[in-house]
Formats: C-alpha cells, structure tokens, sequence
C-alpha cells in the first residue's frame, strides 16, 4: 500500500500540470472565394469506328486521327498542349446476329489558350471525324495566383469570424497556433459531348459560353481565445 502513494502522488501532479497547460482556443474554418473568367479551355474528343475488317478499321481511325491532329497543330496549338489520352482496339460480339465485329477508339485532349479558336477548331475537327466530343472543361493561366488570393481571403474570413465568436463573449483571440488547408478549387460544370457537337456544327456564331469561375479555398485556423 506504501509503494501505491508515491504512484498515485505522481499521477495526480500529472493531471494537475495538463489541466493548467488547458489552452483555451476558437477552432474555425475561413472560406476564401475569388472569381474570374476564364481564359483556357480544355477539349476532350474521341474518334471511334465499327467494323468487321480488323485491319481496315484500325487504318481508317488512324486516317481519321492523322487528319484531326494535323487540323489541331495547323490551328496553332502547339504540341505539349496535345494528349492522347486513350486508346482501344477490341473484338465485339453480337449474340443476335452471333458475328463478331471490332471497335477501334482514340480519346485526345487539348488545352486550348485561345478562346476565340474554338469555334473554328470544334468545326474543323467535326469536318475530319471527330465523332464525340466528350466535354471541356474551363481553367485559367493565372490559376495559381487566383489560388493564393483565395487563400489570404479564406484566413482573413477566419478570422472574421473567430474575432465576432470572441466579441460575443467579451474575450478578444490570440495569436493563430494550427492552420490547415481543406479546400480545392472547383471548375464549372463542362459542356457535355451532343450539345458541343450539334452547336459547333451550326454554321456560324458564338457557341461557347464562358461565363465565370470560382477559385474556392476552404482554411482551419486554430486561434488563441484570451
């Protein structure tokens, strides 16, 4: 029973040591929004084709491929803005008519930095067999600079709202003591594949809305309540 005291004498100073090391603190989460218009937009297009002749297939979505990526490079877009992203030659078959057949499909992406060749790039790659385009998506050259804006926006909200939590209690905040990020920037919703083509393929005019972006960045500040 003697030997328990001095344990017992020496969990009891250790409770008492973090009770007085208890740091009274505001826990809160700044968003931080900046809005822009966008200047890029990123393509995403597909050729693909059906047939029976393995081997004339491939040739023929190859033709197909060879003319768009040349149609893409002779609208000025250069290379490193160009990106095969898939690839597939498969072997299909039809339990109706029990036949076999074969499917070919190359998916490319741009990044075009240009907004005002859209319309003719669209046009010009329906006109050499683009047969899908799958969706664009808007982005921004000043992207990293919008996102540090929207980061020293988030922690001056933060602590917007630690200083009214504090005031409402009569207390002031301290310094910050932990800062996390959790947000990420969110594009707008992309222009999906039936809509682009048919409006692409109109004949003339604007078919590309841009409207606006939001770059959003979402911070937990941890601050000092004094």
């Amino acid at each position: 029973m003697k030997k328990l005291i001095p344990v017992l004498l020496v969990l009891l100073s250790f409770q008492i040591m973090a009770q007085e090391k208890l740091q009274s603190i505001v826990n809160v989460t700044g968003e931080g929004i900046v809005t822009v218009v966008p200047d890029q937009v990123t393509i995403s297009m597909s050729v693909e084709n059906t047939g029976d002749d393995v081997i004339a297939l491939k040739s023929l979505n190859d033709k197909t491929v060879d003319a768009v990526l040349n149609h893409i490079k002779q609208s000025g877009v250069e290379a490193k803005d160009i990106q095969t992203q898939y690839v597939s030659l498969n072997k299909r078959y039809d339990y109706n008519t029990k036949t076999y057949s074969f499917h070919a499909k190359q998916t490319i992406t741009v990044l075009l930095r240009d907004l005002k060749k859209y319309d003719p790039l669209v046009s010009g790659l329906v006109q050499r067999g683009i047969n899908s385009i799958d969706g664009i998506t808007f982005g921004s050259s000043k992207a990293e600079e919008l996102k540090s804006q929207a980061r020293k926006n988030a922690i001056a909200n933060a602590k917007m709202k630690a200083q009214e939590y504090a005031g409402v209690l009569n207390q002031k905040i301290g310094k910050a003591i932990q800062i996390s990020e959790q947000g990420n920037y969110n594009p707008p919703m992309p222009l999906y594949r039936s809509e682009a083509v048919m409006m692409s393929d109109s004949g003339g005019g604007e078919t590309l809305a841009v409207g606006e972006m939001e770059m959003k960045v979402k911070i937990q500040v941890v601050f000092e309540l004094q």
